[in-house]
């Protein structure tokens, strides 16, 4: 769960969430160490007088900036392909729950088990318990299992949504005639909040998601 003045993401309750946040401080990493070399040659230029000139048409020179941003790419790029592939990774799954995104609330159904679907709307802020979350509370949770594969399948009734679960890395578009398909597996229980993602309509911030695992 966010909490205020947050600067960071999230706690990860995922797998592929923890990858996902090694790579952003690995990336982070390589763009602080670029933006100090080129602030210290800019320093450099503004303080001092230049007096070999011919320097920067060097053949060498050129060389290296040429081959250095190459590999700097490559060392960005070979994690994030990693990280696509384990995220589109099909295992068997242990659950399979669909979920169809509406104006402007969820819908949720076990396929694995007949007849077992229900609605997810809103919280009223009026009918808040105390300690409860403003905007993010829904009448009916989703409850899941841990530490176990889960397959969710995503759609749309009538607009785009999207169905976003930031402490899982989980964020899939629901399209009206189109099913996707997202998987995860929770490292440790817990209730995570999320919400729509895509701007759907006038109540777009009105479609929390409320997984209790």
């Amino acid at each position: 769960m966010a909490y205020p003045a947050q600067l960071g993401f999230q706690d990860a309750a995922s797998p592929i969430m923890e990858e996902l946040m090694y790579f952003h401080d690995h990336t982070l990493m390589i763009v602080f160490l670029i933006s100090s070399l080129v602030l210290y040659i800019i320093s450099l230029m503004l303080t001092t007088e230049l007096t070999h000139t011919s320097t920067m048409d060097a053949q060498e020179v050129e060389t290296v900036w040429t081959i250095l941003p190459a590999i700097i790419l490559i060392l960005i790029a070979l994690p994030s392909l990693r990280i696509l592939y384990m995220m589109d990774e099909i295992t068997t799954p242990s659950l399979t729950l669909k979920t169809m995104g509406h104006q402007w609330y969820w819908s949720y159904e076990y396929t694995d088990y007949e007849s077992l679907c229900f609605d997810s709307y809103m919280t009223p802020p009026l009918e808040l318990d105390p300690g409860e979350l403003r905007l993010l509370e829904v009448d009916n949770r989703v409850v899941l299992p841990t530490e176990m594969s889960i397959r969710m399948l995503i759609s749309s009734e009538d607009v785009l949504h999207s169905w976003t679960v930031p402490s899982l890395g989980v964020k899939t578009d629901a399209i009206p005639g189109r099913l996707n398909q997202a998987t995860f597996m929770t490292s440790r229980p817990g209730i995570y909040y999320g919400q729509c993602s895509e701007i759907c309509g006038a109540n777009h911030s009105f479609m929390p998601i409320v997984l209790e695992l």
